[in-house]
């Protein structure tokens, strides 16, 4: 297992305590410029899903023809990977609750997929977010179904992986829904109260089928099977898109894994180098940016969670700057050569540890 020491500069306190002080100075900057550029983002992204997805149903739901049917599927998907990644994550992270819009306000924000937002928010902007790669502690690490690390005990079950991993990219609601249902069980209820968590995710996945698999098909009539199939089509697409920008952000080769006692007496600088160093960003042009919800800079959204995420392309160079001058490694690649890397490492952690160790190392810290 390699060392980050192997490819990041080893930091004295004080540089470390530096390093996260120019960062939060960029945070802050950022935060004090929040105005009407931010707030002309976030709208236009909402009127696009919407006439995106008004376009896509009208066309399933008039074309009588193979090529009305593709519109339709390729303009819903689109408009449900912008609610999914630009909206609906972006807006629950708190990026614009400034704004005093009751429509982009983290609270009463709902996104249109099955994921019930509370228990979301509470698996993801409080335990990933803040236990950002802690084996043990970051749930998100591997969803609670794949292996990988060699620091999880391996199972003869985990030879199995890659197939979980493929029905978990395609059914990838489902198993963010389910993944934060449980840890919103496990961690926040007590026991007499775990039914509603039960009852909070029943009702969210009822509310999404009943839309796109009873509702919309009925008031096609003739049309329903034509519709149903777009619809289910469409949410595959969103799935397998989103689940490939969240894993490539996360589990590549050079996203560092930490125990749980890094987190006893950790400084504010000490939590900026672990999220630095657990994540990893995606290289593409604007267009990429906005589909991922600008995930493609997966290290300043973890960095700075609650700065509009329209802003990170703007302070990537900035960061990326200050990790060359602290000798720091900055996790950035094409799409394809994170995502092999990402189906590398899945594979590889379904086998035994010295099948796995063989041909992919992973990098911890002492």
């Amino acid at each position: 297992m390699k060392k980050v020491e192997e490819i990041s500069k080893k930091l004295s306190p004080e540089e470390i305590e530096q390093f996260g002080e120019e960062l939060e100075g960029i945070r802050k900057e950022v935060l004090s410029s929040l105005g009407a550029k931010d707030a002309s983002h976030i709208r236009n992204i909402e009127l696009w899903s919407r006439y995106l997805e008004i376009s896509g149903r009208f066309s399933l739901h008039f074309g009588l023809d193979p090529l009305t049917w593709f519109i339709g599927v390729g303009s819903l998907s689109l408009a449900k990977i912008l609610d999914n990644m630009e909206l609906g994550h972006n807006i629950m992270h708190g990026q614009y609750d400034w704004m005093n819009d009751p429509d982009l306000n983290s609270q009463k924000y709902d996104w249109d997929i099955v994921s019930e937002k509370s228990q979301w928010i509470l698996s993801h902007n409080y335990y990933h977010h803040s236990y950002t790669n802690v084996l043990g502690k970051d749930f998100d690490f591997g969803y609670s179904i794949l292996r990988l690390s060699s620091e999880q005990e391996w199972k003869p079950i985990f030879l199995l992986l890659s197939i979980y991993a493929g029905f978990l990219a395609l059914f990838f609601e489902f198993g963010v829904a389910f993944h934060g249902h449980g840890i919103q069980r496990d961690q926040a209820l007590p026991e007499g109260e775990k039914h509603i968590a039960d009852g909070k995710l029943l009702n969210k996945i009822l509310k999404q089928i009943g839309k796109d698999y009873i509702l919309f098909p009925l008031l096609s009539g003739f049309q329903a099977p034509r519709v149903f199939l777009g619809n289910f089509t469409a949410n595959l697409i969103r799935n397998l898109w989103t689940f490939s920008i969240i894993f490539c952000g996360h589990f590549t080769k050079d996203s560092v894994l930490y125990p749980p006692s890094t987190l006893e007496g950790e400084t504010k600088g000490q939590w900026y180098l672990r999220q630095l160093h657990g994540s990893g960003n995606l290289e593409g042009g604007t267009l990429f940016d906005t589909l991922s919800g600008n995930l493609s800079h997966q290290i300043e959204h973890h960095l700075f969670p609650d700065i509009p995420a329209n802003r990170y392309a703007e302070v990537g160079h900035k960061v990326k700057e200050i990790a060359k001058k602290y000798g720091q490694n900055y996790n950035t690649g094409s799409f394809w050569g994170q995502f092999t890397d990402v189906v590398r490492r899945i594979v590889a952690f379904s086998l035994p540890d010295p099948l796995a160790k063989s041909f992919y190392e992973e990098i911890a810290i002492s």
